[in-house]
């Protein structure tokens, strides 16, 4: 059964100081690289357990903070915040909740956040998220159109609260053009953005490319490159169709003989192979830190720290 905070009974209170934190501080209080974590929790109560262990077994990597998806329009947000508050406050990981604009209202908005801060988190990362598939929907309709109205109103109405947005190295899909997506990530950063975490990407050219470009404009928040391990070519080409991420020719070649090879299983160790140079590559160049999307797979990413050496 999950424990919330408030089943600690045998430890002494804490302040609401003691209790939050903002991940821009941590970031900057940081001098040597680190690892975050984004999670994607099961929506299933009975399959919460197995999930919580892999989490717990990922403390091994210190992860400074660790990112808490939920569905689109907050389908599954109630499970966000009982979860998040669990990693915070029991597990002991400072959790940042991710909140979307689809199906969002500003009462809404500001109970959750309400909700979060009780529990003593005040971190969230702010998504425009992704269009239902079905119904008939349309961004006009929505009372927050873009990740930088949502950054606007949680600086407005909770300004104590930590905010990161995304960035996207090689573009959004839906910019025009990648000078219109620099001037869409500058405003989430002037609408009260403190950090930004980078849409996955497999050319640490694109990522360098990108922290330059910002800081050509003045942006100078921190940059946290995310970095998704290859499990499959399937999942690769679903990553493709779903987020617009290039893919070097190269590293696309070396997947398919690797699968002509021997299949998934040789793919995923080619995978974990690039995920270790890509890393290395990023924090020898300058990256701050490493934003792990884990699949919710504690060996994999375990493994990849282990290789990487960086702890």
């Amino acid at each position: 059964m999950l424990t919330s905070s408030r089943c600690f009974a045998t430890q002494a209170p804490q302040s609401y100081e003691d209790r939050t934190l903002k991940i821009i501080d941590l970031i900057k209080a940081r001098s040597t690289p680190f690892y975050s974590l984004e999670f994607f929790p099961p929506k299933e109560r009975e399959n919460w357990p197995a999930f919580f262990r892999t989490v717990e077994r990922l403390k091994a990597l210190n992860p400074l903070f660790a990112s808490v998806t939920y569905g689109a329009g907050g389908s599954t947000q109630d499970n966000t915040l009982e979860i998040t508050a669990h990693i915070k406050n029991v597990i002991g990981i400072e959790p940042m909740a991710h909140l979307t604009c689809v199906g969002a209202d500003g009462a809404k908005i500001r109970d959750f956040l309400q909700r979060l801060r009780a529990e003593g988190v005040n971190n969230i990362l702010a998504l425009r998220g992704d269009a239902p598939r079905t119904g008939d929907f349309s961004w006009d309709d929505q009372e927050f159109k873009y990740a930088s109205d949502l950054v606007s109103f949680v600086r407005t109405c909770c300004p104590d609260f930590g905010i990161g947005a995304a960035g996207y190295p090689a573009a959004h899909p839906e910019s025009q053009t990648f000078r219109d997506d620099l001037a869409f990530t500058k405003v989430k950063v002037d609408a009260g953005s403190e950090f930004i975490v980078t849409q996955l990407f497999f050319d640490v050219r694109e990522y360098f490319s990108f922290v330059e470009q910002l800081r050509a404009m003045g942006v100078n928040t921190p940059v946290l490159p995310g970095i998704l391990p290859i499990q499959s070519l399937a999942s690769v080409r679903r990553i493709l169709t779903l987020c617009g991420a290039n893919i070097p020719g190269k590293l696309y070649l070396a997947l398919e003989e690797a699968n002509d090879k021997g299949g998934d299983a040789a793919v995923k160790e080619a995978g974990l192979a690039f995920a270790v140079d890509q890393i290395r590559r990023l924090i020898d160049g300058g990256a701050p830190g490493i934003h792990l999307y884990t699949l919710n797979k504690a060996g994999m990413c375990l493994e990849i720290a282990d290789r990487v050496g960086l702890k």
